[in-house]
């Protein structure tokens, strides 16, 4: 009917384009509220729906270029439409100091070049000012931190392949699938909600490979830094060996499901494909390197 598993975003620009404006309505107590996916397969599953069908609908005949919608109008639909663009991207930046601890090359200032500064004061801003906007609304470092590293996840995961199923789509090679996720419904007076809450659990969906195989990469890259560091060789990129480092902490519960069993474990096949995918990056790095 909509040709967009994002109906909402599509029903509302649709009402936009014909000369309605939006108001916000924030009662209190609030009275807009639902369920929501806990467990972080069904989530990453409703992410990757939510951006199939923004890109769709980027790329439908209902886009905001030839929408009738005022220019901020299009602006902001054209921000939301294409967010989950990003996923390419930040994936390469998320693979680049791995590859360069590989390869024994570079891609920031050297610890000894006064330059070095301006990437790390660009990092440490941007992360204080996140963190101070969640404080001025009320919100915890540890709530700062959770939406740091799943912002990394759901980029490099749920996004990435949000946009690979739009790609195949417009290729001709399959069409998108409305993928139903489990909700939570709201508990009984007395209920502990948040039972498990704060544990990362996994299945087999293949949604999960990306971040598995960036996590495989990423210790590869810190074994041989290591190894560099042990064999006397001390020019040790200290840029790239923070952002490593950076990118497992990001990936931490990643990492601890590697040695738990059962949902709150990675499954074994999705190991094994990751250690495979990993395995052949650093190869592939190798031979360049060699090259």
């Amino acid at each position: 009917m909509y040709g967009s598993n994002a109906e909402d975003i599509l029903t509302g620009l649709t009402i936009h384009a014909r000369g309605w404006r939006s108001a916000v309505c924030k009662p209190d107590p609030p009275a807009f509220l639902g369920c929501a996916p806990t467990d972080v397969p069904f989530t990453l599953i409703q992410q990757k729906r939510w951006a199939t069908g923004l890109l769709e609908t980027l790329f439908s005949k209902s886009n905001p270029f030839i929408a009738n919608l005022q220019f901020r109008q299009c602006l902001a639909y054209i921000w939301i439409l294409s967010w989950d663009l990003r996923s390419k991207p930040e994936l390469c930046y998320a693979v680049l100091p791995a590859y360069c601890i590989i390869t024994n090359s570079h891609f920031l200032p050297k610890v000894d070049e006064s330059t070095l500064l301006i990437p790390a004061a660009l990092f440490a801003i941007y992360n204080l000012h996140s963190l101070l906007e969640h404080h001025n609304i009320g919100l915890s470092f540890r709530t700062w931190w959770n939406n740091q590293r799943i912002g990394r996840i759901i980029s490099t995961t749920a996004w990435f392949c949000g946009v690979l199923n739009v790609i195949m789509k417009l290729s001709g090679l399959s069409e998108t699938v409305f993928e139903v996720t489990q909700k939570d419904q709201p508990s009984t007076p007395g209920e502990d909600n948040n039972k498990g809450a704060s544990q990362f659990t996994f299945n087999e969906s293949p949604i999960l490979v990306p971040a598995t195989t960036l996590l495989f990469v990423h210790l590869a890259a810190m074994v041989k830094a290591l190894s560099d560091l042990n064999h006397g060789r001390h020019e040790l990129r200290i840029g790239e060996l923070i952002c490593n480092v950076w990118m497992l902490l990001c990936f931490l519960p990643f990492l601890k499901g590697l040695f738990r069993k059962g949902k709150y474990g990675i499954p074994s096949s999705t190991i094994c494909t990751s250690v495979a995918l990993a395995a052949v990056f650093v190869h592939l790095c190798k031979r360049v390197s060699i090259a």
